[in-house]
């Protein structure tokens, strides 16, 4: 634990409280999974409408503290109030937020990189929520983030990063109402820096502030706009102070690091491998935000001097990398004066030129480390192996997002194409006829590794206790298929059914491009309930080890090198006994 003397905090002297602005009407409740049967016949199609409203619905379905705050209250019947006592080991009142993926741990870096993605979708293809009627429940679920977020974020350089403990959280499976402790709050300050943690609330502050800017500018395309009612000016203006806060700290502390670097083990579970991408992505976004070029020319600067520029990496908690490249060019379009007001000649297409690059390698398979599966699905090696849905749908936004500002009306078509795919990869078009997403379907999961809602308590028994899952999370996309396209629908392969904050972050957008878009029912309408079974074999992953159901890539890599290794020595072996011999031989081939 951090010496209390170290953190400048005066407890409870926090920004004030803001609830949600928006009343729902009319009121949504997910309905059942049969009705993923029903093809629309109504604009917006109704479907599409269900998913960004079950997106919506699962963060609600994740939250911690007092549920009945804000707006509409709690509408998961089966939550309770829970984690009262957070923050209480420094006085300070850390209640509230979201617990990050299947267990009640709050992480403040997936969450800030969830915060960041729905604010900039939203930013960009708000309508789409307007017309699903979901505009209300998207203030409700960024104000449940960001009001935590502040609360988290007491003091200048103080930021906490996480709330509970990875040992207690990971030996405890059951309700929320019997969490065990002790729940710890660990912090960052400027004797224990995190580059990362504090950059990434930063971006996050700043596009929240942007979307909260009432009659916002930021016309990527002739489509792109926000919510017509989210715009909150004093909201922004709070917002905004946050970002240029934590920037200002991130900026003058000479010791730049990560988190994990300062707070060690206790923080493991989401240790960032860079600072230098956060540190950039917050930069611009603070462009965006304050429309001051001095920002536009700190991310410029960083981008060169972090070497950013040409890097194939995927777009999650770890790597903002693609996200800069695409931000990058919608400013290039958005604002232009942002690069000329810091003196800069890169325009449009040289942005394009970057985002392109990547895009490209990635469809055309000269990304190094990625591949399509055979059901078609886009795979990372060393990202997807734990969450093979998460960089596939991320990509998929990007690429959406980008494609109306493209290079060629060929590659607009191209990524298009290409992140539909991804799209409806994970709504059925695949070859388990499986559809990743809780509750839109008879053939969605049935048993995502969520303690809260399975009803379970016994966790030794996480798979079968109870044998069907006691509540329907709504909404949540598992972290998805193996390699090979199989999936295990057990609680207990947290790699396949685990549900998270971070891998919801592109649902809402993507639901809200597709209505605008008036794309046609997603692929599960056409699917018929029951095709999807559980195979017989037993998986092959991180959560359960290959047991009788063939060898992961390591095991076979192992394998090999040791049969080589074998062979080896035994032709050394061999050489040796019988040296003399070969020697006579080499000698009289040699003579001749």
């Amino acid at each position: 634990m951090i010496p209390l003397h170290l953190i400048s905090v005066i407890p409870f002297l926090l920004s004030p409280h803001i609830s949600a602005q928006l009343t729902p009407s009319p009121t949504y409740t997910p309905p059942t999974a049969s009705s993923g049967l029903a093809s629309s016949t109504s604009t917006p199609n109704t479907q599409w409408s269900n998913i960004l409203g079950n997106s919506l619905y699962f963060y609600d379905a994740q939250r911690s503290g007092k549920l009945n705050e804000g707006t509409y209250g709690n509408r998961v019947e089966w939550r309770n109030d829970s984690a009262l006592q957070d923050g209480s080991d420094w006085n300070l009142d850390l209640t509230g937020g979201w617990y990050d993926a299947g267990d009640y741990i709050k992480a403040t870096f997936p969450l800030t990189f969830t915060l960041f993605a729905l604010a900039w979708g939203a930013l960009t293809h708000g309508e789409g929520f307007d017309q699903a009627q979901q505009t209300a429940y998207l203030d409700g679920t960024l104000r449940w983030g960001y009001d935590w977020l502040i609360k988290a974020h007491p003091s200048d350089d103080v930021l906490f990063v996480q709330v509970g403990s990875g040992d207690v959280d990971n030996a405890y499976w059951g309700g929320d109402e019997n969490i065990p402790g002790p729940r710890p709050a660990y912090p960052i300050n400027s004797s224990f820096p995190g580059t990362d943690a504090w950059s990434s609330a930063a971006a996050a502050f700043a596009l929240g502030s942007v979307l909260y800017t009432p009659s916002i500018s930021y016309n990527v395309t002739s489509s792109s706009s926000a919510p017509s009612s989210i715009g909150n000016a004093t909201y922004s203006a709070s917002l905004l102070s946050q970002a240029k806060t934590l920037y200002n700290v991130a900026n003058s502390t000479s010791n730049k690091t990560t988190y994990y670097d300062s707070l060690g083990g206790s923080v493991s579970a989401y240790a960032s491998s860079n600072w230098a991408d956060d540190f950039t992505l917050s930069s611009l976004a603070l462009a965006i935000a304050t429309n001051e070029s001095t920002y536009y020319a700190d991310a410029y600067n960083n981008y060169v001097s972090y070497a950013i520029s040409g890097q194939q990496q995927v777009w999650n908690w770890d790597s903002a990398i693609p996200a800069i490249y695409v931000l990058f060019a919608e400013i290039a379009h958005a604002r232009p004066g942002l690069a000329a007001g810091a003196g800069l000649d890169r325009n449009l297409t040289g942005w394009q030129n970057e985002t392109e690059k990547l895009f490209d390698s990635i469809i055309d398979g000269s990304f190094k480390r990625s591949y399509l599966t055979r059901g078609g699905l886009l795979y990372f090696e060393g990202d997807s192996d734990e969450a093979s849905l998460n960089p596939a749908t991320a990509i998929a936004m990007l690429m959406f997002k980008y494609a109306p500002i493209a290079s060629s009306q060929d590659k607009t078509e191209r990524y298009n194409n290409f992140a539909q795919g991804q799209l409806n990869y994970m709504l059925g078009k695949n070859p388990m006829n499986a559809v990743y997403l809780v509750g839109s379907h008879p053939n969605s999961p049935q048993n995502p590794h969520s303690a809260p809602a399975s009803g379970g308590n016994n966790i030794k028994e996480i798979r079968t206790s109870p044998p069907t899952e006691a509540y329907v999370i709504y909404g949540a996309m598992v972290g998805g298929p193996l390699s090979d396209d199989r999936f295990w629908d057990w609680r207990d392969d947290w790699v396949q059914n685990e549900v998270a904050l971070d891998y919801n972050a592109m649902i809402p957008t993507l639901a809200a491009m597709q209505i605008l878009n008036q794309t046609s029912d997603p692929p599960y309408v056409s699917i018929q309930a029951g095709t999807y079974s559980i195979p017989s074999e037993q998986p092959c992953d991180a959560a359960l080890p290959c047991e009788g159901g063939g060898l992961s890539k390591g095991a076979k890599a192992g394998i090999a090198i040791g049969v080589i290794v074998g062979v080896l020595l035994i032709l050394a072996a061999i050489w040796y006994w019988k040296r003399k011999q070969i020697g006579a031989w080499w000698r009289k081939g040699y003579r001749r």
